[in-house]
């Protein structure tokens, strides 16, 4: 099956446990096309992470199927979807602590050692700060720039999509702001992202859609800035209307 109307990921009805018989997910519908930046919020155990985890291929499907690019992707090894063009970036443990800047973006292209050289140009004009410290080992960085590191190594194979998961949990909030900016200049380049987030205004307000989880499937669905005003996912997942309104994040 072809790829169509620029939809490059598809997830119907997936279910993702990781215990026999225990599904996290139960039945979510997942949908990102080009150039898109959609993110995935909701309340904590809602098995945000789990489907992102699905998606990629490091926790089982049990139901449903995934496709990329027009292709049955369901339960592929994740050597096969980085191949295909996929970048993933897990919430924790994401560098390589003991191996400096450089060697963790080479990490990166492990696929394709071929391309290193060329990327490190693209990848330290996009993160100028990492080509000051490209001898730097990642491990005596601040939150902030490892999770630069982390964003860069996923971008080395020059990905078509980007999965993101809570890619601004436990920075100081100079460094969320980093990351964010990042992630929209990585996504104005067109990069597509899925994004699990739990800072859920922010994710919002610069998403073109979003999806609200809640045990395990799809509560709410539609574009960024509706969700982020639609009182109802407001009142029950964003704890209740900012005062003033929202305004572009």
């Amino acid at each position: 099956m072809a790829e169509r109307d620029g939809l490059l990921l598809e997830a119907r009805d997936l279910k993702v446990g990781y215990v026999p018989e225990v599904n996290i997910v139960n039945g979510c519908d997942v949908e990102l096309r080009r150039g898109e930046l959609v993110s995935i919020i909701g309340p904590n155990g809602a098995g945000k992470s789990t489907l992102i985890k699905g998606l990629f291929g490091l926790v089982p499907v049990r139901g449903g199927t995934v496709r990329f690019k027009g292709e049955d992707v369901t339960n592929a090894p994740t050597y096969r979807l980085v191949e295909m063009g996929i970048g993933y970036v897990p919430q924790t443990e994401n560098v390589f602590p003991s191996l400096t800047v450089e060697e963790n973006l080479e990490m990166g292209a492990f696929l394709n050692p071929k391309v290193i050289k060329d990327r490190y140009e693209v990848i330290f004009e996009w993160f100028p700060m990492l080509r000051d410290r490209r001898g730097q080992r990642a491990g005596t960085m601040s939150g902030g720039q490892r999770q630069l590191v982390a964003l860069a190594r996923a971008l080395m194979l020059e990905p078509d999509v980007l999965f993101l998961d809570e890619p601004s949990a436990g920075l100081s909030p100079s460094n969320v702001d980093l990351i964010f900016e990042r992630i929209r200049f990585i996504n104005s380049e067109g990069v597509a992202i899925l994004m699990v987030e739990q800072n859920a205004r922010r994710a919002l307000a610069m998403s073109d859609r979003g999806y609200v989880l809640e045990m395990g499937r799809n509560r709410f669905s539609g574009p960024g800035r509706e969700l982020l005003n639609d009182p109802k996912v407001v009142d029950l997942y964003l704890g209740g209307r900012a005062s003033g309104g929202e305004t572009a994040g």
